[in-house]
């Protein structure tokens, strides 16, 4: 059974990502949303802002550190050592909690400066190597994670579980 008494509301100008249940917050992360700031549009890697639902997870047997490409297991674990020697990949492990916007317009479907649709753009919230900072907006648009704290988040949620991105 689907429990919709939790969401979600990650804030990208306080970089966290809050689990709450019955409007109590029972977990709270640091995460790292766009370089490129808050957008919707295709191809502007932004993070999306407004209603959102987890549509997919993926991964949920996966070793920590396991390497993902379009939404494949590789079969490589992430370390330091491999990800120096592949510097331009921008890595996407351990878990995926893939959203799927609900506001058409502004993160479903497209409006008037074309596609602007949160599941088309691929954005998830995911792992990330634990070199990378945390509370500092880096990412191509996803919302990053430790990789710790994704597999927590994971656990402890089901797909359909809202989700609210807000500037602050």
């Amino acid at each position: 059974m689907k429990d919709f008494d939790k969401h979600i509301i990650i804030n990208i100008a306080k970089q966290s990502l809050s689990l709450y249940k019955h409007d109590v917050k029972i977990c709270q992360y640091g995460v790292s949303t766009a370089k490129n700031g808050i957008g919707s549009q295709q191809d502007s890697g932004c993070t999306p802002l407004g209603r959102h639902i987890i549509a997919q997870k993926i991964g949920g047997h996966e070793p920590i550190n396991a390497v993902f490409v379009g939404r494949v297991p590789t079969g490589e674990i992430h370390s330091a050592e491999f990800g120096a020697d592949y510097p331009e990949r921008d890595w996407i492990l351990t878990r995926i909690l893939w959203l799927q916007g609900l506001e058409e317009g502004i993160n479903k479907g497209s409006n008037d400066k074309g596609g602007c649709d949160t599941y088309q753009r691929y954005i998830y919230i995911h792992g990330t190597p634990d070199n990378e900072s945390m509370d500092l907006p880096l990412s191509h648009g996803c919302v990053r994670m430790r990789n710790q704290d994704i597999v927590e988040l994971y656990d402890k949620i089901e797909e359909g579980v809202a989700v609210t991105i807000i500037a602050s």
